[in-house]
This record gives structure tokens, sequence and C-alpha cells, in this order.
């Protein structure tokens, strides 16, 4: 908690640090806070605009938030579809609302939602993708996806490098070249290409479920070679230090020193590097997504759902498509001002005054 309440003394940190405890309470709790399911699908309101809501009424009074139906409508002067307000029908936003059926956290079946409308009302806050599925939930669960891959692959990356790194610093000489030399091919391989080779022959069959596993163990062998060169480097000079002899002299394992003496100096470097490596884990699983070879439809990550904002008329005419473009740059921003504070705290050389 020390730790906490030092790095969130700057205000730019604190509103990073909230900004992605708010992401992860949301995909926590998608199910309950997203008005429609995953896999709704509406096909008459395709490409529909977010609804506006309402608080006053054609009286000019405060009422309760209320929308409006959308009816989509063919435009002849323009030769396209246009959507208008069906205002012939209310419908109120209420708290806890019936909905449909999920089962919380997979084992808890609920109906009840943070929000909604009355029956028969449509609610869309971001509007409708190209399928007539609600844009602001499909959010919500591709954020699962998106903000947890990283964390996923730092716990395949880092104890292979940490033990890796640390068995190539402490025994040295052609053991520690060998080991080396191999990490520095692995580091070699260009690892966005490596990453596009390898998601394309995946078989088509998969679910997106152990697409993603495949994908997260693909980019976790490809992130440890660097680590575990720092961390060699590490290793190299606490293994001189006058308690590491001493364990020698009394006869400690070579493992114990390792893991017992050696490893946990490096405790400040893994923290900062952790919290500066989930930001690119984010931007590989996105852009893989992005390019069809990650998590494929009808399954939501940030990655695939920016893939229909390419198109040069959706940025023009249904911007909300770029949602998610920008809680990918939110979360991998706000990962990187809070990977910069702990470094500057567990690392005060690198701060500058």
């Amino acid at each position: 908690m020390e730790l906490l309440r030092k790095i969130l003394k700057d205000k730019f940190v604190k509103i990073a640090f909230w900004v992605l405890v708010t992401l992860y309470v949301l995909i926590f709790f998608a199910d309950f806070v997203a008005p429609y399911s995953n896999h709704y699908s509406n096909r008459e309101k395709s490409y529909a605009p977010p609804s506006v809501v309402y608080t006053i009424d054609s009286e000019g009074k405060f009422s309760m938030p209320y929308t409006y139906n959308y009816v989509r409508e063919y435009e002849p002067s323009m030769m396209q579809t246009i959507y208008k307000q069906d205002r012939t029908q209310k419908y109120y936003i209420k708290l806890f609302v019936k909905g449909e059926k999920y089962k919380f956290l997979g084992i808890i079946p609920s109906d009840r939602h943070l929000f909604g409308v009355d029956k028969g009302g449509e609610l869309y806050l971001l509007g409708t993708d190209i399928n007539g599925r609600d844009v602001f939930s499909r959010l919500l669960f591709g954020g699962r996806i998106s903000m947890t891959i990283g964390f996923l692959a730092l716990f395949i990356v880092f104890p292979i490098g940490l033990l890796y790194g640390g068995v190539a610093g402490y025994c040295g000489g052609i053991v520690d070249m060998l080991m080396m030399r191999f990490a520095e091919a692995v580091m070699a391989i260009p690892s966005f290409y490596l990453l596009i080779i390898l998601a394309a022959i995946l078989p088509s069959g998969m679910t997106s479920i152990q697409r993603f596993c495949l994908i997260t163990v693909i980019l976790a062998l490809i992130g440890w070679a660097g680590f575990a060169r720092v961390v060699r480097g590490m290793v190299l000079s606490i293994k001189k230090e006058d308690y590491i002899q001493a364990e020698k002299t009394l006869g400690a394992s070579n493992a114990r020193i390792i893991l017992k003496h050696i490893l946990p100096q490096t405790t400040s470097y893994v923290i900062i590097a952790m919290t500066l490596s989930v930001p690119s884990y984010i931007l590989a699983e996105s852009g893989l997504s992005f390019l069809g070879l990650g998590i494929q439809q009808p399954d939501a990550s940030w990655g695939n759902m920016l893939k229909e904002a390419q198109e040069y008329t959706n940025i023009l005419y249904r911007p909300w498509l770029l949602s998610p473009g920008f809680l990918i740059f939110l979360a991998v921003l706000s990962f990187n001002l809070l990977g910069d504070a702990v470094r500057d705290f567990l690392d005060p050389k690198s701060r500058t005054r």
C-alpha cells in the first residue's frame, strides 16, 4: 500500500490507475453491466447509430431518462438507408432490469442487468455493427480478451526468463555463452511476422478460446529472450557479492543460491518489466485480431471489432465503430504511465529531476 500511495502522488498516474481499475471492473462484471449478451444480434438494426438519451420531456420538464427506438428507412435522394426515431413511444431507462439470461462467472444464473429499457425498447449506447450487435456490450466482452492476454503471457515469460537468465549468469563460461547465443537467435526472429505465420497455420476449426490460448503461448515464447538477457546481466554482478560467496563457503547448493538469494534481488526490475510489457501484448493481440488471424467472429476482441472501422465510409458516417481503438489507446497509455511511475519509484537512478 505504501508503494501504491507514493506512486499515485502524480495526478496523471492516479488518473491512469483509476482508468485501469474501472476498465477491469467493467470487464469482470461484463455480463451484468452490458445490456445485451456477447452474441446478441438484430439484423434489422445494422449500423444503427447510438441511441439518444433524453432527460427533458416535451413540456420542458425534467424526466426520467428515456429514449426512442430507431426505424430504418430508405432515402431515395441519398440512395442509402437511414434511421429515424419513432417518437410515438418512449422507453424509459431503468436500473437492474430483466434481460437476457446469463451465468455470472459461468456459475450463478441470472437475468438482471445494470441498466436497460422497458420491454420492446432498444438501447444502443454506442450504436451497432454490421450484424446489428450492440457495440457497447461487445466492448466489455472483448475487453476480457484484450486486457487479460498480457498478464497470461507474463505468467509464461517471466518464470522462463528468470530461470534461464539466472542459470546463464550464475554458471558463466561455456554454459553462459551457449545459452545467450540461443537467446539472441530467438531475439533475431521478426516477432510480428512470426506471429502472423503461426496464427495463419492454426487449424480453422479451433474455438476462439483455444486460439486465444495458443496466441498467448506464442507471444510468451517469443518475448522471454530479451528479459532473460537483462536478468543474466544482473546476476553476473550479484553473484560477486560477499554474501553469495559466504553461502558458497557454507556449502549451499547452486539451486538454493539462485532461487533464494540471487533471483529475489531482481524483484524491482521484474515488477518494472511486467508493468511495461503488458501494453505490447495488448497491441500484439489487437494487431493479430485486426488482421483476422487472432480471435475470430462472432467472439469479440478489441482488435477484430476495430477491423470493421477500416472502411472509409465507416470512418466518415459511423465513427462509433472506432471506439475499440480509443480503448486500446487508453489502456496502453495508462499502463505506460503506471509503468513509468513504478520504474521511477523502484529505480531512483532513472528519475529525471
